[in-house]
This record gives C-alpha cells, structure tokens and sequence, in this order.
C-alpha cells in the first residue's frame, strides 16, 4: 500500500464540524507525523483542491478542507439517490414485463451494473450488481457512450480492445461509431446477442436535473420471447420508467 496516500487521507480525517480549520502544528501532534512530512502532504492536497489555506495572521496559517471534497461527496449522493429514485420503478417494470431489468452507469471508462431486479422465467438473463463491462459491449453500455461528446466517445474507443462474443459483437470503431450514431438519433438502443447468442437488450438513457444521461434503464431476456407485439410492449413500457426516474431526478423534457 501507498503509504503517502494512507497518510494524506489520515490528515483530511481529522477535519470535523467541530474542527472546521487545523493548524499544521495541530495536525502533526494529532498524526504523529513530523512538521515536515505533514506540511508536504497538505501541500500536494492543497495542489489538488482537497484543503484550503486560510491565513488568519501571518503567525496563524490555518487549513480546511477544500470544495474538491465536496464535488466528490455529491458524485456519491448523487449514484446512491439514482438507486433509491429506480429501485421501486424497476421492480414495477419487472413486474409489468416479467424480464430482468438493470440499471447500468458510467464509471471511467467502463459501464458497472449497479442494480437488477430478476425475472420470475426459469430461462431468464441477468448481469451480476457490480459487474464491469465495455461500453461498447451491449445495449445499456452504449447507450452511456452514445451520450458522451464526440470528444470522449473517441478517446475511449480509440483505446477499447475489441473482443468476439458472438457473430453479432461489433468488433471495430466504424461499426460502433454507426452504431451509437443510430442510438443517439433514436432514443434508445436494441442489442441483438451481442453477448449471448439468442438474447435481446432494450434500452434508454435516464437523464438528471442538468439534462445529462446519469445512466441506463436496461432489460434483457431471450428474443423467443421479446418478439412482435410484446417487444414493442416491453420498449414502451422502458421508454415510460426510464423518463420516470428521469422526472424524479429533477429532468425536464423540452420535448412535447
């Protein structure tokens, strides 16, 4: 382990609503950690904007923590909210359509299934909570790629390693491009066994307060089933849950 890293973030846990600002002297006698030591740390901290300098005299130099902090806390309430908003609607999709519905977002370079409600079917698909895939693999993945600028969709797909899962894998960057072109034009995303052979993904994307796509409202199961007019059920009734939580999200539509 990284012991420079344990030791800055054991700086910033020492920071509390009752002690809002510390002085070096303070942090050092609190860590154990020499004056030395301690001031490089707070230094490349407050390089990164995780502390603050607050000067009250030249004699009182005093920290706090920064607004970095802040902006990552809010990226967790933010993802924690996203679950509490989509649980109760996923499981009444689940329950109008009886297949497996997920809830799939963006971290990194990478989409990460972060919930599911199961189908009731004894034949049935579902990805594990936590599980990571590519997001040009499957139809919630490229719905979060589809809705990234031109600018990052590239830099990502110029680093993807294409793998073969299936005849139907897109396996090059023309082929993506098309495809998340398509996805972006639609509204949505179809996925035709591009894992599994004889499977069928359905998706659209779920928007926040701020217009931009938080995640993507999945299901999946096999095309024996998800044909004709129960697809066309099943599309509608994703399109209509996803723009739910979307709505409680904060999202309003400029749409009619």
């Amino acid at each position: 382990m990284n012991q420079s890293v344990i030791k800055a973030l054991k700086l910033l846990s020492f920071f509390s609503e009752s002690e809002v600002d510390l002085s070096l002297s303070e942090l050092a006698q609190r860590s154990k950690l020499p004056k030395a030591t301690v001031f490089r740390l707070l230094s490349s901290l407050e390089y990164m904007g995780f502390v603050v300098k607050s000067k009250h005299s030249d004699h009182d130099v005093r920290y706090r923590l920064g607004l970095k902090l802040l902006e990552l806390g809010g990226l967790v309430t933010d993802q924690l909210e996203l679950r509490r908003i989509s649980l109760p609607l996923m499981k009444q999709l689940q329950v109008d359509i009886n297949e497996t519905v997920h809830l799939v977002i963006r971290e990194g370079d990478e989409a990460v299934y972060i919930e599911k409600v199961e189908s009731n079917h004894a034949l049935r698909l579902y990805a594990r909570v936590g599980r990571r895939s590519s997001l040009s693999l499957g139809s919630g993945p490229q719905v979060l790629l589809a809705y990234l600028s031109e600018a990052e969709q590239e830099r990502i797909i110029t680093q993807l390693n294409f793998q073969g899962f299936t005849k139907n894998t897109i396996i090059n960057s023309v082929e993506l491009l098309t495809k998340i072109k398509e996805i972006k034009e639609q509204g949505f995303s179809l996925s035709f066994g591009e894992q599994d052979e004889g499977t069928i993904g359905i998706s659209y994307p779920v928007f926040n307060r701020n217009a931009k796509v938080v995640a993507a409202l999945s299901v999946s199961g096999p095309v024996s089933r998800l044909s004709g007019e129960y697809r066309e059920y099943t599309q509608r009734r994703t399109k209509e849950t996803a723009k739910e939580i979307s709505m409680e999200l904060g999202y309003i539509s400029s749409r009619a």
